[in-house]
């Protein structure tokens, strides 16, 4: 006979981290995801998989219609079009893969 002892804690462990100029918040509220990216606490998101469909659906509006969207390009650089479009894919990405993961911003 023996005696297994175990101790285990689950703890928080972030699965994600990025950061975009603010300077793409006109160009995001364009494609209908300004609040998803900047402002998901007023909306109700709390987690991941609520971000699916709406980054989605914004990430196709973006790539469907460059020339709309390159408008919005910041003059000085910081903010251009394909830094929104990578930055909701790789944002969409995660979400998929971590549909459980508790959303939160930092503004």
């Amino acid at each position: 006979m023996s005696l297994d002892v175990y101790l285990s804690e689950v703890r928080e462990t972030t699965v994600y981290s990025a950061n975009i100029t603010h300077n793409l918040n006109k160009m995001a509220e364009a494609a209908g995801i300004y609040k998803h990216l900047w402002r998901p606490d007023e909306i109700g998101i709390t987690k991941a998989s609520e971000l699916i469909e709406p980054l989605r659906v914004g990430l196709e509006l973006l790539r469907s219609d460059e020339a709309r969207f390159r408008k919005f390009d910041a003059s000085n650089g910081w903010g251009r079009y394909e830094h929104l479009i990578e930055f909701v894919g790789e944002y969409l990405s995660t979400c998929e893969e971590n549909p459980n993961a508790s959303v939160s911003v930092s503004r």
